[in-house]
């Protein structure tokens, strides 16, 4: 397979798009962000979209309305290697053969993240990793406007960052959550402050193997400075190579030594170590303190997260006083270990966001109760059977449903009950049926939605519309 980070021209990105030919592949929210800010360009803008008009929703109205031309049903090869730049949306592979085709016929090609964010003026903290990278985004906001600070919170979460240059208000700070995906497409992109949480196995189907996607992962810090600084976990030996090198000084929010800067958490409360002394001391310095107790930080992962998010917040300007009520008062996000009722003593957790194996694992050490796990949908090149373990030892029975039914179902064999159902409501109903008062019904899938489902979003509101018919 090949590699999805492979070469594109981006460096050659024109100044001035006045009556530039931009074609921008991929018509969602990114794409229609990126339509209207070049527009505002004066650019002649394309956009192109393998999907029919009837699957667009409103955004080809919109377009037409901005004086876009629309090329949808197919991507015309002609139109890829006669523009003068082509812009990609996050999810576009750069292997297809369009832009491939225009790569080789020296046409510019770069993503959304790193066109916007030559215009960005504010500091940059960007959060990556394969796990848990949208809730320590969002958590790092919030903690930043508790400080009293103007933040702009989006990238692969919510807004794309282009609707921050789009509209024009400022910001004391930008805080992104960036993919694999927009970091394939990266040349002048720069953090002040850079989050690399960790590195799991994951989009196996885009990257050949583990190493490749680290290596995307990881050009996070290769236009860092010496001034600016990368948060990395430092119980994980893969990050700890993969950054040996990096020009940015390295604060470590786990798995930190004795000698290094960063954060360290012990029953519930997280101690920051010599973050804002540049000097090297031989031990740095205790510099604060933050409780976790009564927050919504749980489990190991969750409190790495969180500690993850108060050391990027520190380098970022936030004030010990506004993190601590930042940690207090989130409340935690949509699909991720979100519960979504109670009905005769069982609890619905809604994990629709894990899509991956290493997701379920966070998700099942994050229960002291039975679990009934529903799981299954697109595999996206997940082991499964690293599950075996941990489900035997948490999980009173596994529903399954997708695609993925019958690999899980064999990578699990002989660990615990399982029952396959043929949707959502089915599934919810069988779930229901296996558990008792006290457990919790968890979906929590380790695949992708996209065989039974438009995104991970839908997967979740199905499950508890599901959930909300049974009570």
């Amino acid at each position: 397979m090949e590699n999805a980070a492979m070469a594109v021209n981006n460096r050659s990105i024109p100044v001035n798009l006045m009556n530039k030919k931009v074609l921008v592949v991929g018509l969602g929210r990114t794409g229609i962000a990126l339509a209207r800010f070049l527009v505002k360009q004066r650019a002649k803008v394309t956009v192109t979209d393998q999907h029919h008009e009837a699957l667009l929703g409103d955004y080809p109205a919109q377009c037409r309305r901005m004086g876009v031309t629309l090329q949808l049903g197919e991507h015309r090869e002609e139109t890829f290697i006669t523009a003068d730049l082509v812009v990609i949306s996050p999810g576009v592979p750069l292997s297809i053969p369009p832009i491939q085709a225009a790569t080789a016929a020296g046409v510019p090609v770069t993503g959304e993240m790193e066109l916007a964010s030559r215009y960005v003026t504010e500091s940059l903290v960007a959060v990556t990793g394969t796990n848990g990278k949208t809730t320590t985004t969002a958590v790092v906001g919030e903690m930043l406007r508790h400080s009293g600070k103007k933040v702009f919170v989006g990238g692969n979460i919510g807004s794309p960052l282009i609707e921050h240059v789009v509209h024009g208000k400022s910001a004391d700070a930008v805080v992104v959550e960036v993919s694999s995906f927009q970091l394939d497409t990266i040349e002048t992109f720069r953090p002040r402050v850079g989050v690399l949480l960790n590195i799991t196995p994951d989009h196996l189907d885009r990257y050949p193997d583990l190493a490749a996607y680290g290596r995307a992962k990881a050009r996070l810090f290769e236009n860092q400075r010496g001034s600016d600084t990368a948060v990395l976990n430092g119980a994980d030996s893969f990050i700890r190579r993969l950054t040996a090198d990096i020009p940015s000084r390295r604060v470590f929010f786990t798995g930190r030594n004795e000698a290094e800067a960063g954060a360290a958490v012990f029953s519930d409360r997280i101690f920051i170590y010599g973050l804002r002394s540049q000097n090297q001391k031989e031990i740095p310095e205790l510099e604060a303190t933050f409780d976790l107790a009564g927050t919504c930080f749980v489990g190991r992962y969750g409190q790495e997260n969180a500690a993850a998010a108060c050391v990027a917040a520190l380098a970022a300007g936030a004030v010990p006083s506004g993190i601590q009520g930042a940690l207090n008062s989130f409340k935690g996000l949509p699909h991720r270990l979100e519960t979504v009722g109670e009905i005769k003593g069982v609890r619905f957790v809604n994990d629709s966001k894990a899509t991956n194996v290493y997701s379920v694992l966070c998700a099942l050490e994050s229960f002291t109760s039975p679990l009934v796990v529903i799981m299954g949908g697109r595999n996206k090149g997940s082991d499964f059977t690293l599950l075996r373990e941990p489900v035997r030892r948490c999980a009173r029975k596994v529903i399954l449903m997708g695609e993925a039914a019958r690999q899980i179902q064999a990578a699990l064999e002989d660990t615990v009950s399982m029952e396959t159902a043929k949707d959502m409501a089915s599934a919810v109903d069988a779930a229901f049926r296996a558990a008792f008062s006290g457990d919790v019904v968890l979906l929590s899938p380790a695949c992708a939605s996209f065989d039974m489902f438009t995104d991970y979003t839908h997967r979740g509101e199905t499950f508890r519309k599901a959930v909300q018919a049974l009570s």
